[in-house]
């Protein structure tokens, strides 16, 4: 995995000398004085300067303005599964996570400016790259070479523009590298008719691109699965709800971009050899950890981070993942994401994606593995502690890459698709089937009954929706798609109101949630890993004491009145019996969430508004 790393190395100088006229602010980047490698016709006059070039066009994917720690896990959360840095809004993260932004928060304005220097720069690679002589008069190897990277930097600008869409909705589309001269002032584009370009591009830059195994040395750029896959997502995307002012909205002609979609995914499963499904989910997520190929090549578009840097390094496994307390051999964690309490018992409870997903320990000074009441288990497919070899200190860049597309969703996009254009088919059903039997080590006849005995079934239009619904919310957790699954299908809303209730269902012991223990017990930490010693599906007993040699935990008990409470706006009053009563603080999940306020999308940042008149803040801000 990590040669892309070497390859972006080796290329660094070159990319940052190469390319510094060419990758400068919106304006005048014509205009530099041609000093050394500084001109846009030098660095486009070669094969390794375009490649430069394309380089620094994917270098804003990374570092902790892009995917190595806010897009990545800011603005994902608070959802129905995984709730983002606990605590009342606080003008950063927190009202991001609350749904109280605003505009000034830079939390915000830093990755909107990264995201939008990724546009400029892939602009600039889109516009110049065909003009080369190379492109259609060199030889046969710069020629192909000059086309993939064509069609890498179409593939980054529909990246970059995805992100910007479906955190902000109409935002401004220049698709052309910015001139002196021109006006600046830029209007927001329709999303739709943005998402319906960046659609196109991909068509055309899947034919620019080699598949994975024709590409060389493995590495994380752009293979034409990626770009495929990606296309699919956009698709579904454009043919989803989106918020226009206070209502969402679908387009009439959505069915055309699930038919796109579907086509899309059916050519990367007709196409197992350049990727397929990890046998083991386990082993799959061990490989992110552990700097490693995913098996089966499953993750078909990540991230490359390297450095251990803010601009170009990932804090992904040491914000999020259990806790660490200055472990003398696993070193120092935030654990800043922690679980929606009810989302442990959403799995059956032999679903092998239960125990990676979620991570119910902390490893403090000793080393040893303490279990943590429910209302602080954290999420766990990027741990610290699965690092080899282990890192200690308080570094905090781990450089563990971001998956942005895995094959379990080409298989579950092809199912949704499927259901929508032709109804819950043998072959949509074989396709969501392929991802659940996997999660319960191969065995369908399991896979296919427990879904029946969690209440879902194949059998209709709407009742394979739904099971589609969850099975992507238990495939999921934690890699920053739910809530905007949620938010193309119109359920987000829905889906928040019912994981509160339902939280207060699990305090107050109420069905389903009525045989979930008040305590956990968990042995004597020691060097073996973390041992509980009762079930998590049985109430706790009459003499609840700990016996010897373990130690006692608060589990349901945790979630508590005020925990309840805490999901509601600052300053509501809870009660949950006649004597027990509290007052929100804000600091639980989607606290300040109102459905109706335009909440769902982030406010654009308060200095592009002030230098950019023609631009409309977004509804509720």
């Amino acid at each position: 995995m990590k040669s892309f790393i070497s390859f972006r190395a080796a290329l660094a100088a070159v990319a940052l000398a190469g390319t510094a006229g060419t990758i400068s602010s919106c304006k005048d980047y014509l205009e530099v004085d041609p000093v050394g490698l500084n001109t846009t016709s030098y660095t486009f006059s070669t094969v390794a300067g375009a490649t430069a070039a394309v380089i620094g066009a994917y270098d804003p994917l990374s570092g902790d303005n892009g995917y190595g720690t806010r897009i990545s896990m800011y603005y994902p959360f608070d959802s129905d599964e995984m709730i983002g840095s606990i605590g009342p809004v606080d003008g950063g993260r927190r009202s991001i996570a609350r749904y109280a932004a605003l505009p000034a928060n830079t939390e915000i304005t830093n990755p909107w400016n990264q995201l939008y220097q990724g546009v400029e720069r892939t602009n600039i690679c889109i516009e110049q790259i065909p003009l080369m002589a190379l492109y259609t008069t060199g030889t046969p190897a710069d020629t192909a070479e000059l086309h993939r990277l064509h069609g890498e930097a179409l593939t980054l600008r529909a990246q970059y523009f995805f992100e910007l869409i479906r955190n902000w909705g109409d935002v401004p589309a220049q698709l052309t590298p910015a001139k002196s001269g021109q006006d600046f002032n830029l209007p927001n584009a329709d999303r739709n008719v943005t998402l319906t370009k960046m659609i196109e591009d991909l068509g055309v830059a899947a034919k620019l691109v080699p598949w994975r195994s024709k590409a060389g040395a493995a590495n994380e750029r752009i293979t034409k699965g990626a770009v495929k896959a990606l296309r699919a997502r956009l698709a579904l995307y454009r043919g989803g709800y989106s918020l226009k002012g206070s209502a969402m909205v679908r387009p009439t002609d959505y069915l055309e971009y699930y038919a796109i979609a579907r086509q899309e995914c059916a050519e990367l499963m007709a196409n197992r050899g350049e990727h397929n499904l990890s046998p083991d989910f386990l082993q799959l997520f061990k490989s992110i950890n552990e700097k490693k190929p995913s098996p089966n090549n499953e993750i078909i578009f990540e991230v490359g981070m390297a450095t251990a840097t803010a601009g170009s390094g990932s804090k992904v496994g040491y914000y999020n993942g259990p806790r660490m307390n200055a472990s003398p051999i696993y070193g120092s964690s935030q654990a800043g994401v922690n679980i929606a309490p009810t989302y442990y018992y959403a799995f059956d409870s032999t679903d092998t994606r239960l125990n990676v997903t979620i991570a119910p320990y902390t490893i403090p000074s000793n080393n040893f593995q303490t279990g943590v009441a429910l209302n602080t288990v954290y999420d766990g497919k990027f741990r610290r502690d699965w690092h080899i070899p282990p890192v200690p200190g308080t570094g905090n860049y781990l450089d563990y890459n971001w998956p942005l597309i895995r094959f379990a969703d080409v298989l579950l996009m092809f199912a949704e698709a499927e259901n929508e254009l032709n109804g819950p088919t043998a072959a949509a059903q074989n396709a969501l089937l392929e991802v659940r039997t996997r999660a319960f080590g191969g065995n369908r006849t399991r896979a296919t009954t427990t879904l029946t005995q969690g209440g879902f079934s194949l059998t209709s239009k709407q009742n394979f929706f739904n099971a589609l619904v969850n099975e992507r919310y238990l495939e999921f957790g934690g890699e920053g798609i739910r809530k905007f699954d949620l938010l193309r299908w119109n359920l987000f809303e829905q889906k928040i109101a019912e994981v509160k209730a339902n939280i207060e269902k699990l305090s107050k012991g109420e069905a389903p949630y009525q045989n979930v223990p008040q305590y956990m017990y968990f042995r004597t930490p020691s060097a073996s890993a973390l041992q509980w010693t009762r079930s998590f599906y049985r109430p706790s007993p009459a003499n609840n004491a700990p016996p010897t040699g373990t130690v006692r935990i608060n589990w349901r008990l945790s979630v508590d009145a005020q925990y309840v409470a805490n999901t509601k706006p600052v300053g509501t009053v809870y009660i949950q019996n006649a004597t027990t009563r509290a007052t929100s603080t804000g600091a639980g999940l989607a606290a300040e969430y109102v459905p109706g306020k335009g909440k769902e999308l982030l406010p654009i940042p308060q200095s592009t508004i002030a230098s950019d008149p023609a631009l409309v803040q977004n509804f509720g801000y």
